[in-house]
């Protein structure tokens, strides 16, 4: 028998309490991760101005971003201005009722305002202090401003994105800002585990560009030890074949990957030529690679004769991995996405309705869950600081009349 989610649990981080200080993506994105996993994300913000996610990306009529509901989903959002004693007072207040800091600023930023690690340990030494920067807390380069932009080209993803014939290109996505966040999520987990082990808290030191680093896979050992420095190759990897984006005879686009031998048999009996897995120009990997052009052209005619979905059935039935590439639209009426709750709608308080992707990945026992879009500012204020701190209505609002919060 399944067992099943405990009444009233929001997943298995509701017992963590997270001060998310900071802006943009590469901070926000981890207390998003950390928020989808049930943790009380409190987001911090400076009075009257705001993170600037609230008016990035695209935005309805409103003038609404449709990128801060999902960055800043399952938070609370209060006001504070850490810049002067007054707030950094109140800052401290907050770390000592928390688990995790979260915090995103050029590195220095927290030590000129008194809220160093070593300072806010002695408060609470079960604290994690999560830092997310372009470039490390250390190095010759670490007080540089880092955009995560920067932190793709040094860690080496930049120059192999696009197609040879062009300058390095951008991915698409803020993907060195999300690595880095992400790498951030799962060390301040495992500084979790050490704290249930010992009561010690640590400092989490998430660099983008070793975020980006960390995935690219062989690049610098294969430079170390045969001189090979990987180029961009466009929509291939160089010497996987067949393996790439092929034309139907409906326009669409089509991914086939059909590289191992046993997968190039099935594709070749399905193309209705057995004899192409048999021919010593294209039988083992390495023949395949050698041809690869070749190999995909011959592919791409034959695919011209068919269209999106009479490809897919035919590579379906042969066991022959196969996708469309997916836009928004697709992925909005996939029955597989459908059936998996890959994507959730959750209401906005003004926007209505808005679909957005759901947690990853799914847990059995204790799953995350999108609990509501990205907050209002300071809409959090009265229950944080009242609720929790035990400051008075009267104190909130001369703290408000002089600008702390």
């Amino acid at each position: 028998m399944t067992e099943t989610l405990q009444p009233g649990s929001k997943g298995p981080l509701d017992d963590i309490r997270v001060i998310e200080m900071g802006s943009l993506l590469a901070g926000p994105f981890c207390g998003q991760l950390l928020g989808d996993m049930g943790a009380e994300v409190i987001k911090v913000e400076a009075p009257g101005m705001g993170d600037p996610m609230r008016i990035w990306g695209q935005e309805k009529s409103q003038g609404q971003s449709l990128w801060w509901p999902v960055v800043a989903r399952n938070k609370k959002a209060i006001t504070l201005n850490c810049r002067v004693p007054e707030g950094q007072a109140i800052m401290r207040d907050l770390v000592a009722e928390s688990d995790i800091l979260l915090e995103n600023f050029r590195p220095g930023t927290m030590e000129r305002w008194g809220l160093d690690y070593e300072t806010l340990s002695q408060i609470n030494p079960r604290l994690i202090m999560i830092r997310v920067s372009g470039q490390g807390q250390t190095g010759p380069y670490s007080k540089r401003a880092g955009y995560g932009s920067v932190g793709e080209a040094m860690g080496g993803l930049r120059y192999v994105v696009g197609d040879p014939s062009s300058p390095p290109s951008r991915v698409g996505i803020s993907i060195g800002d999300s690595l880095a966040a992400t790498f951030a999520t799962v060390g301040a987990l495992s500084a979790l585990h050490f704290r249930d082990r010992t009561g010690k808290g640590q400092v989490v030191d998430s660099a983008i560009y070793e975020a980006v680093l960390a995935m690219m896979e062989s690049l610098v050992t294969e430079y170390q030890k045969a001189g090979y420095v990987r180029e961009r190759t466009g929509s291939i990897l160089p010497n996987v074949a067949p393996s790439n984006v092929y034309p139907t005879a409906d326009g669409s686009m089509i991914l086939i990957a059909a590289n191992q031998d046993t997968v190039f048999k099935r594709l070749s009996a399905a193309m209705g030529q057995p004899e192409l897995a048999e021919d010593p120009r294209y039988a083992s990997h390495h023949a395949r690679g050698e041809r690869q052009a070749e190999l995909d052209d011959m592919i791409g005619r034959w695919t011209q004769t068919l269209t999106a979905e009479e490809l897919i059935t035919l590579m379906e039935e042969n066991g022959v991995p196969v996708g469309k590439i997916y836009r928004a639209p697709d992925m909005l009426e996939d029955p597989h996405f459908k059936a998996r709750e890959a994507i959730v709608r959750v209401m906005h308080p003004e926007l209505g309705e808005l679909a957005m992707q759901n947690v990853v990945p799914k847990l059995s026992l204790t799953p995350g869950s999108v609990r509501s879009c990205g907050p209002e500012m300071g809409q959090h204020n009265a229950e944080i600081y009242g609720d929790l701190l035990g400051i008075s209505q009267e104190q909130m609002g001369q703290l408000s009349r002089d600008g702390i919060i």
